[in-house]
C-alpha cells in the first residue's frame, strides 16, 4: 500500500509524491483520510513564499495539517483506539496518515467532518481567549473574521458567555456570519471603531492597520492577544501602547486538543452549529494543486476549503 502526499518543492511548486506505507510501530495507528482542509491564512503564504516568518524557507516541505479519517489498522500497544474509530489528526494533505495514538483526537461517529476538522483551530482560538479570561460584562474587540476570528467570536460567546463582542471586518459576508455567531457590532473600517472602549482585544487579521486599531480602541491597562500567525504584516507599537500601559500576549497552538474536544463536540452536537459555513469551497483531493493555483492567482477567495478524499 502506498501513501500519497502533497509536497511543496519551491514557490508554487506542488507535487504529489508516493511512498510505501511501512509496518506500524509501537503505539501507532493508520488512518485512511476522508476529508481535509486548506487553512488559507497559514498555507497560502507558504505556497506563495510570502510568509514573513520564513525568510529562507527549506524545501521540500509537507503541506496541510488538518485531516479527518477512519482508523484502519493499529500497532502494538494501542489500547484506547480501535479499527473503525473516526479521528482528527495533524498529518495534512495525505490519503493515509500514520500517527501516534496520543496525537489522534477521537471524533463521534455522527459528527459531520466539517465540524470535526474545525476542532484544531477552535482549540487554538480558545487558548488565546482563555489567556485573557474576560468576564461576562467585559467589552471585547476582535479584528479579522477569517476562520480564526470567527472561531474566536464563537468561543467568546458560547463558552465564556461574553455579552459584548465587536468585530472589525470589511467583507460583508464574513461580517454577517460574525453577527450570527454572536458579534454585536461589525465595523467595516478601523476608523469606525470607538476609542478607549474595550477591556480586551484579539488580533486575528494579520494586518498592521487592525493592530493599530486595537491599541487605539482599548482602555488603559487593557490586554491584547495576538492570534494571527505573524506571516502577513509586521506589527509595531502605537504611542497609545505606552500612554495606556497596555499588555500584549501571544498565543500559539491549542491549550489541550483532547480536553477542548470534549466541550466542543458535545456543544456542537447538542446545540447545532453554523460553523460549517466557514467551508465556502469544496473540492476533491485531485483538485488540490489547481485550487492552490486559483488561490494564489486570486481567482477564488473562500474562508476555508474542504477537501474530500475518494473512498
Amino acid at each position: 500500500m502506498k501513501q500519497n502526499s502533497l509536497v511543496l518543492y519551491g514557490r508554487k511548486e506542488l507535487k504529489w509524491t508516493a511512498k510505501e506505507i511501512l509496518p506500524l510501530e509501537h503505539g501507532e495507528v493508520l488512518v485512511k483520510t476522508s476529508a481535509g482542509s486548506i487553512s488559507i491564512g497559514a498555507e497560502l503564504p507558504q505556497y506563495l513564499e510570502t510568509d514573513k516568518t520564513e525568510k529562507s524557507p527549506n524545501y521540500p516541505k509537507e503541506t496541510g495539517y488538518e485531516s479527518y479519517g477512519e482508523i484502519i489498522d493499529i500497532g502494538a500497544g494501542v489500547d484506547k483506539l480501535k479499527k473503525g474509530d473516526k479521528v482528527v489528526a495533524f498529518y495534512g494533505h495525505k490519503d493515509y496518515g500514520i500517527i501516534q495514538e496520543h496525537k489522534a483526537i477521537p471524533v463521534p461517529v455522527d459528527l459531520d467532518p466539517t465540524d470535526a476538522l474545525l476542532i484544531i483551530l477552535s482549540c487554538d482560538a480558545a487558548k488565546g481567549v482563555l489567556k485573557l479570561n474576560p468576564d461576562i460584562d467585559d467589552k471585547v474587540l476582535v479584528t479579522g473574521m477569517g476562520t480564526m476570528g470567527l472561531l474566536t467570536v464563537y468561543f467568546l460567546k458560547e463558552y465564556m458567555n461574553v455579552q459584548h463582542i465587536d468585530v472589525v471586518e470589511p467583507n460583508p459576508s464574513r461580517g454577517n456570519l460574525a453577527r450570527r455567531l454572536g458579534a454585536q457590532h461589525v465595523f467595516t473600517e478601523t476608523s469606525a471603531c470607538p476609542r478607549d472602549e474595550y477591556q480586551y482585544g484579539l488580533e486575528c487579521s494579520g494586518k498592521k492597520e487592525a493592530f493599530h486599531c486595537l491599541q487605539t480602541s482599548l482602555v488603559a491597562e487593557a490586554v491584547l492577544c495576538i492570534l494571527s500567525d505573524g506571516n502577513k504584516d509586521i506589527f509595531d507599537l502605537n504611542p497609545e501602547f505606552y500612554e495606556k500601559e497596555l499588555t500584549i500576549i501571544g498565543s500559539s497552538d491549542g491549550w489541550d486538543y483532547r480536553k477542548h474536544a470534549q466541550w466542543y463536540f458535545e456543544h456542537v452536537r447538542s446545540r447545532g452549529s453554523i460553523l460549517n459555513e466557514i467551508f465556502e469551497l469544496k473540492i476533491g483531493e485531485e483538485d488540490l494543486i489547481r485550487c492552490f493555483e486559483d488561490l494564489g492567482e486570486g481567482n477564488v477567495s473562500p474562508l476555508k476549503v474542504l477537501v474530500e478524499y475518494r473512498e
